[in-house]
Order: C-alpha cells, then structure tokens, then sequence
C-alpha cells in the first residue's frame, strides 16, 4: 500500500469540509503500522470519495511482484449506497457487479429472464454463443480485471475463495457500523419449507433450544439434499423452477456444513443459538468472527472501514474479530452548523410495551402540534414498528389530522416513500425501519420525530443471550447508533436544517447510559436539547397548507428556542437552494440488518 499518495488520489477538484485533514489522519495511520483504520465520519463528509481516495493507494501491478495482490475493493452492505457510486461521475473508475439475478439474459425470447434462470443456468452443457455480450458475465469480467471493483457486501461474501475476485491490496467498506450484525444475519440458517425445497420428505424434530440436536438435523438435511441435488443434476434440462431449487439446496448444503463444521470446532469463538416456532427452526451464530474471517479479513492487506456510528473502537474490533492494537480509529469533525440540526425534548411518557397506551394518545397529539409548528413543512415520524404505525395512525385521523398523513405497509414501502417524496404537499410520512440510507435533504423534509426508543428485541436469542451475559451497554450502544442515523435524516448538507423531536422518554434514557459512546459532534447536539413552545393542537391550521385543505400563506411556526435565535438558521433557510451540490447519501432506503431483532410490539 502506497498511503503517501493519498492525496493526490482524491477524486473532486477541491477539497470540502475537513476532508483534507481527514485523508492526511488515515495516511498516518496506515503509516503507523495499521492494517485496519476506522474511520469516523459524519453525514456531510463525502465518505465516497474518502473512500476512493484511501483506494488509490492500493498498490499497483507495475509496484509489485505478480504474486502480490494488487487492486482495491470498495463494498457496502446498503444497496442504495452503491446506487449512488454508481451515479458518481467523480467515482466512474469503479466498476460496479452485482448479482446474477439484477442481470437480464439477452437471448431471444428471454429479455424478461434473469441471468441466474437463462438457459446456461438451465441446461446442462448449454455453450452460450453470446456469452461474450452478456451483461452479467461482462461485468464481472470487466470488475475482476479493474484496479477497483465495487460491490455490495452480499455479493463480496459469497465470492469469497472465488477464483475470480481473488485477494487485494486494499479493500473499503463504507457504511460498515453493522458489519458484526450484517455477518451475523448472512450466517443465519432458517429451516423451514419456505427455505428447504424438501421439507415435506423431513421428519422435523423438536431441538428444544439445544444447538447440538439442530447439528444432529442440519447433517440428515444435508444428505438429503445432497440426494435431491444429483437428481436435478442429472437431468439434460431444468425448468426455471428446478434451476432455482438446484440453487437453494446447493446454497443450503453450504450453509449447513459451515454450521456443523463450525459448532463441532471447539477451537472456534462462534457461539451459536438455536430459535424453534412450530417445526421451523433458526440456528444463529454469535460474533462469528470465523465467518468474517473467511469472508471479509482474508479478502485484502489493509482495510479502511468507514462509519458515521462506529462508536466504540475496542467493543466494534471484539464484535468483528479484529486485534485492538492492529486497528486506528480516525474522527472526521462534522462540518454541519449544530444549530442546523436541534433536538427537540417533547416526551410524553414512554413507549415501553406496558406504557404504550397511555403514552399513545400523547404522543399523536405532540405529533399534531409539531405539525401545526410545521404547516407548511413536510417531515417524517419514526414508528419503530408497524404497530405503532397503525395506532399512530387511528390516532392522528381521530384528531382531524388524516389528509396530511401518508402511511406505507412492507409490500410499498418504496413507491410510498417516492410518492410522498414527490408530494407538493407538507404530508408527515409515519415510516418504519427507514432510520439509515435515507436522504431528506432540503425540503423533502424540514422535521422528523423520534417515537420510540430503538432497543433490540429481548426476544430474540442473541438478544438475550448477551444480556444474559450482561452485555448492557452493548444493548443501549445499538439503541444509540440507530438514533445517531435517525438523526441525521433531515439535515444532508452544511446549509440544510431540520428539526428532530424527542417524544419517547426511554430516548432520553439511551443517550444518558450511553453517552461516553457519542461521537462529540453528536453530544454536542444532545448538550443542547431543548424543550420548544409548541403551538396548541389546531387540525385547520396543521393540514391547511395540504391539497385537501385551503392553501395558506401563513408563515411558518418555528419553536420558539432561544439557543436557535442567533440568526444562523435564518441564514441557512435563506441559502438551501445551494444545498443540493453538498448533500451526500441516497433517497433511497434499506431496511436495518438487524430488522428481525428490533423489539417490533
């Protein structure tokens, strides 16, 4: 690795922010012996091209011996993240692959079918006369013969030991605060007859919990497999659907000999947990540092692991099976106004299971005057769940407020959230699960409100497990990474503003338990919390500005906040047409990695 010439590797014409410095923070500490630098980086901080900077050090196959890896990787685990390399024209020298299944086939007759389902994935022996032109196969090609290859974190994991995408020199992995929970989640085995083509030809027993009975189950489904999956071999010719059970039981078989082969290696530091409901069975793994060895830490020299939450160093190395002492940790300033970017304490009560009742009707009140506070502003609710959603929802319509709400079920989650975006009118969208990779930037939304306390749900074994084990800060440093990127939803930019209200007061909890955790740009933030004015709860003025009301030209409300009155936000409000250039990030959104763990009651 050449870290000296990171700065000339920097892909913009000028430097914004504290990019400089940052660069010059990483150069060192590769200098100083690092292999892996973590990289602490707020929204705003234009952590693209930190990141192809940091990939222009890779060294080069004219520097090096034809044994030595050569090259970078960048990865991430957020799909919309590298939807938005992709449409960098500052980024351009990384070729993007993706999987088979994003790629179309271009024979005749199978435009609509995906690459992993053409004939060449159908018929044994088939010789494809296009090979050469297809989109998949030329991609790939392309990416593994490119100093820099990107792609998502999926898709890096499974072609480990690939003779393809074979060892760099430097790999990148941006968004990586969940790389723990993201491994955790790839490793999970969900037995079931939505997962295991031949669960009717099963005799399923009950594990009752114990990690070696599901061993004992995981070999008896893998001969079966195994049998099932020469069959299909066998055959000259499969239908789509035999070509993507062949698939599922050779992705399975894998799956379950890692598991076996891992639970039965008492040198291994994986702990693995098992979950059953009904005859469905869930073997998990537990800080399955093995499994990220194989698919991540033997895959480059050096790494640069950017984040704006990675907010523990020794905790995030143990969590990743990383060596502290082996690893630097790099703070980026944040270059947006604190100002910009005010907490707001409106909590009602808490919305702990038992409380949530009581706690409710509050909550959709405040909401209605933080929108009558808004009337001409959209902003966005954070729901934690679809039953909070729900209530929520009831709620605000009893309170006349229903024509400037707009909801979303699992199914459309994505063409709601674009519409809303795309809505000329000041609507609350009540989201869930949308706290990371969404850009609100400007006026898609000028306030957000925090409804809940994101504690992972107790429930889950991993969960209890480590409480068992009393891992509690561990538990409060989840709940607080997800708030920190709650937060920065509606402020994309040194000259955007956005207001974020506090309704759950266990929030207030998370930030006192886990304050030696927050990045100081964050508590500098919480240190100035304040509790606004309000105006009273008026359903005409907070939809008057919406299509089904009468059009307004009242001012907006601001709350009255002496901290604010400085005059610096008026000054942003008076330059966010010039904020577009700065904002970074995606209008798009995936849902958290640990989204079958978070407490959904």
């Amino acid at each position: 690795m050449k870290s000296a010439r990171i700065h000339e590797e920097f892909p913009a014409p000028s430097y914004r922010g504290t990019q400089e410095r940052a660069l010059s923070d990483v150069r060192d500490a590769f200098e100083a012996g690092n292999d892996v630098v973590l990289v602490r980086a707020p929204t705003g901080s234009g952590k693209s091209l930190l990141a192809r900077a940091i990939m222009g050090c890779a060294d080069r196959a004219d520097e090096v011996s034809p044994s030595e890896p050569t090259g970078a990787y960048y990865t991430t685990p957020q799909v919309s993240q590298l939807d938005d390399v992709a449409e960098d024209d500052l980024l351009e020298d990384l070729k993007l692959i993706r999987g088979k299944r994003n790629y179309s086939c271009i024979l005749p007759s199978e435009e609509n079918t995906p690459v992993d389902r053409a004939p060449c994935a159908r018929e044994r022996g088939y010789d494809c006369a296009v090979k050469h032109r297809c989109p998949y196969f030329a991609d790939r090609s392309i990416a593994s013969a490119r100093d820099y290859a990107a792609m998502t974190l999926a898709y890096f994991m499974r072609t480990a030991g690939s003779e393809v995408f074979r060892t760099r020199d430097v790999c990148v992995i941006d968004e990586a605060h969940g790389l723990a929970e993201w491994a955790e989640m790839y490793a999970t085995i969900e037995l079931s007859p939505r997962t295991v083509p031949i669960w009717g030809d099963l005799n399923v027993p009950d594990v009752d919990g114990r990690v070696e009975g599901a061993a004992r189950f995981a070999d008896r489904v893998i001969a079966a497999s195994e049998s099932a999956k020469d069959e299909l071999l066998g055959q000259d010719e499969l239908t789509a659907d035999e070509a993507a059970e062949r698939d599922r039981l050779q992705e399975l078989i894998g799956e379950l000999e890692w598991f076996v082969e891992d639970y039965r290696d008492h040198e291994s530091a994986t702990t693995w947990v098992v979950d059953q409901d009904g005859s469905d069975i869930t073997v998990k793994p537990m800080n399955p540092e093995r499994y990220l060895k194989h698919t991540v830490w033997d895959r480059a020299n050096r790494f640069a692991l950017l984040s704006a939450t990675i907010l523990n160093k020794q905790a995030f190395c143990r969590s990743v099976g990383l060596d502290p002492s082996n690893v630097a940790l790099v703070d980026v300033d944040h270059t947006f106004p604190v100002e910009n970017r005010p907490l707001y304490d409106v909590t009602q009560g808490r919305m702990t299971y038992d409380e949530r009742d009581a706690t409710l009707p509050k909550v959709a009140e405040t909401i209605g005057r933080v929108m009558a506070a808004h009337p001409e502003e959209k902003g966005i609710v954070h729901c934690h769940s679809y039953g909070i959603q729900e209530r929520l929802h009831d709620h605000l319509r009893e309170l006349g407020l229903g024509d400037r709400v707009r909801t979303h079920a699992s199914e459309n989650r994505d063409a709601e959230l674009e519409a809303w975006k795309a809505s000329d009118d000041p609507e609350a969208f009540l989201s869930v699960k949308m706290e990371e990779a969404l850009d609100l930037k400007g006026d898609l939304a000028r306030w957000q409100v925090l409804c809940k306390a994101p504690f992972l749900n107790t429930g889950d074994s991993r969960v209890a497990q480590r409480l068992e084990d009393g891992q509690w800060a561990w538990y409060y440093r989840a709940a607080l990474r997800t708030l920190i990127q709650a937060c920065g939803r509606v402020v994309r930019a040194p000259d955007d503003y956005g207001d974020t209200y506090i309704v759950d007061g266990s929030i207030l909890d998370v930030f006192e338990r886990a304050r030696t955790d927050m990045p100081p740009w964050f508590a500098e933030q919480v240190d100035r919390m304040s509790e606004p004015e309000l105006p009273e709860l008026d359903a005409e003025l907070a939809t008057a500005a919406t299509s089904e009301g009468t059009p307004t030209s009242r001012t907006q409300s601001t709350p009255t906040n002496t901290a604010e009155n400085d005059g610096k936000r008026s000054a942003a409000r008076a330059s966010d047409e010039s904020s577009a250039g700065e904002s970074e990030g995606s209008s798009r959104e995936r849902s958290s990695p640990m989204a079958d763990v978070w407490d959904v009651d």
